[in-house]
């Protein structure tokens, strides 16, 4: 398996603007905390310019005097020592209010942000997941999501900082407005910067993003093929394959790195030039008589307060470009359309289901894999779906299910079109076991009533049935036993049948047994049979089925090839006039007898 390349995108357009729109919509969700942080941030802002004018006040009331009388009043001590412990208090409040701000208004944004992903996961179709990687939905919910608002937190440290700059700026003006000009040339060198850091940084940071939804797609693969994995050895293959992704991964965060390390040491240059240049300035401007001692080192204070809060903007505006590419990867799922669509109509609750194909298409892309499906399935009946592998059996059965909906055509419930019927109904009446058996990393209890509020007693009566009742007494745990992940410590035909007993506590009006005991031998699966025969379920049944004894049970049979209906009829009738039932189900039966006699003279050499 090779690792596809991964494209760079172009910079995005107006990187900058799109950074600005994703905070805006940060602080319009999260406008209260953001308000609180800001408020917060802004005391600490003025504090910090306050305490500028207190040392300046401090200098030319206190300690020029007293190096010019040669001794100092105590009550002059105490007022100036009062003054910059009240403002260092101030100031401190306004500083844990701003992270404690900053970082609930990032949690929560994240948390949101999460939440509308999987929802968006939950609320669009099997057709639009088949199109995506399953790691790359992880990462979307997880690294994107992240980067996304990464750069949220230090904004309302910006805002202390925008306060401190009005402030400071207006303050430098009255007492110097030649000082004020050159100091706040500062700001239009750090948006130089950031202009050309943006430009550069957009494409490095959209190839990190994507590598790492590669690095996740690529591990989620591997750990899930990890029984294919081992036992056809391909142990270091693998290992080459996911340490390839991770090199690029690699090399795009250096180069990431790289761009910033040129940019940070720029940003907080800029600010310490601007205190040299302004004591430079001030140095003359003192000497000149335009300004005092006192109000020099006011100013030159303020710059040097200054210098490491303006950094906070650099560390927004650095990681603006990764949460851009974040928010649009996230939008992108946000905006994905294709989702179900529910009208109101509702459906009998009780008794058995009546459902009816008619004239249903449906393609994977450009793939036609059914066309022109059209049978009925009589209330209370029970239908074999039966054809050669690939002749879009399993799609049936997702469409009766409405995972998906046809292209072309429509499947009934109860006489009313799926896509007309209230959201929930049909799940609520139908219940499926797939080929491909899931069970959560829970108890059997856990597995078989997902949550729902079922009796003890009603879940035992579905594990009988199910023929899984005598196992699960046999663990130590019984109902309280736990299945590993994916239902690790459960045989292959164990886990179909919790999957079975899942299906039926529900007393589904609609039960679909898509292959459903493919892994049970054929014994459990004839009692299983019979079990489902004598429950006295309140279930129309359809089962994609290819043992004989399964065939059997069914009413009719819809013999389908090449996604399309050949014949219907009783099984006998199909053996008679259709060549290419009776052929397949032949070649089964002979499988089934060879599966048979093996098992029994595994059970004779068993006994000897």
């Amino acid at each position: 398996m090779s690792v596809p390349d991964v494209d760079v995108a172009a910079p995005a357009a107006q990187p900058l603007r799109n950074g600005f729109r994703l905070l805006g919509r940060g602080i319009r969700e999260e406008h209260r905390v953001f308000a609180l942080a800001a408020l917060a941030s802004g005391t600490y802002g003025l504090m910090t310019v306050t305490s500028a004018w207190v040392l300046g006040k401090i200098t030319s009331s206190v300690i020029l005097p007293s190096i010019r009388d040669g001794h100092v009043a105590t009550g002059s001590l105490v007022a100036a020592s009062s003054a910059i412990v009240a403002v260092a208090i101030v100031k401190a409040a306004g500083i844990v209010g701003r992270r404690v701000g900053a970082s609930v208004m990032q949690s929560n944004l994240q948390a949101a942000y999460r939440r509308r992903v999987t929802r968006s996961y939950l609320r669009l179709p099997m057709s639009w997941h088949q199109r995506h990687p399953t790691g790359e939905l992880l990462s979307n919910a997880n690294s994107d999501v992240e980067s996304m608002w990464l750069f949220i937190s230090p904004v309302p440290f910006s805002v202390g900082v925008v306060v401190m700059v009005v402030v400071s700026g207006v303050a430098m003006t009255l007492i110097d407005p030649v000082i004020a000009v050159v100091g706040l040339l500062v700001f239009p060198a750090v948006a130089f910067f950031n202009y050309v850091y943006q430009r550069s940084m957009t494409p490095a940071a959209t190839r990190a993003q994507e590598l790492r939804a590669e690095v996740s797609r690529v591990a989620h693969e591997s750990f899930d093929g990890a029984l294919v994995v081992k036992t056809l050895g391909r142990e270091d293959q693998e290992t080459a394959r996911f340490a390839t992704v991770s090199r690029q991964l690699q090399q795009a965060n250096v180069e990431v790195g790289r761009r910033r390390s040129l940019f940070d040491p720029a940003v907080e240059a800029v600010p310490n030039l601007g205190v040299l240049v302004v004591l430079l300035v001030g140095t003359q401007r003192v000497a000149h008589g335009a300004i005092s001692t006192g109000q020099l080192i006011q100013i030159a204070y303020l710059f040097t307060l200054l210098a490491f809060p303006i950094r906070a903007i650099g560390w927004v505006l650095g990681d603006m470009a990764r949460s851009v590419v974040g928010g649009d990867r996230v939008s992108r799922v946000l905006g994905a359309t294709g989702e179900l669509t529910y009208g109101g109509q509702h459906v009998d609750d009780d008794g058995p289901a009546q459902i009816e194909l008619r004239s249903v298409d449906f393609a994977y892309g450009d793939a036609q894999v059914l066309s022109d499906v059209t049978f009925p399935v009589g209330a209370g009946r029970t239908i074999a779906v039966v054809g050669p592998t690939g002749s879009g059996k399993s799609t049936l059965t997702m469409l009766l299910v409405r995972l998906v909906d046809p292209a072309a055509g429509t499947v009934f419930l109860d006489g009313v079109d799926m896509r007309e019927v209230a959201r929930g109904h049909v799940a609520a009446s139908v219940a499926i076991v797939p080929q491909q058996t899931f069970l959560f990393e829970d108890t059997l209890r856990g597995n078989v009533t997902l949550g729902a509020a079922i009796p003890d007693d009603e879940v035992w009566a579905a594990l009988r049935v199910a023929q899984a009742d005598r196992f699960v007494r046999a663990l130590p745990g019984g109902l309280d036993s736990l299945v590993g992940e994916r239902g690790v410590t459960l045989s292959g035909g164990q886990r179909q049948r919790v999957a079975l007993a899942r299906a039926l506590v529900r007393r589904p009006r609609l039960l679909i047994l898509d292959d459903a005991t493919s892994s049970v031998d054929p014994r459990i699966e004839a009692r299983i049979l019979s079990g489902l025969r004598d429950a006295a379920l309140p279930s129309t049944v359809v089962v994609v089925a290819y043992r004989t004894a399964t065939i059997r049970l069914a009413d009719e049979v819809v013999y389908v090839e090449q996604g399309t209906v050949i014949d219907r009829g009783t099984h006998s009738q199909l053996l008679d006039r259709c060549d290419g039932y009776r052929s397949l189900v032949t070649a089964y039966e002979v499988r089934d007898i060879v599966e048979a006699d093996d098992l029994d003279d595994d059970l004779d050499e068993a006994s000897r």
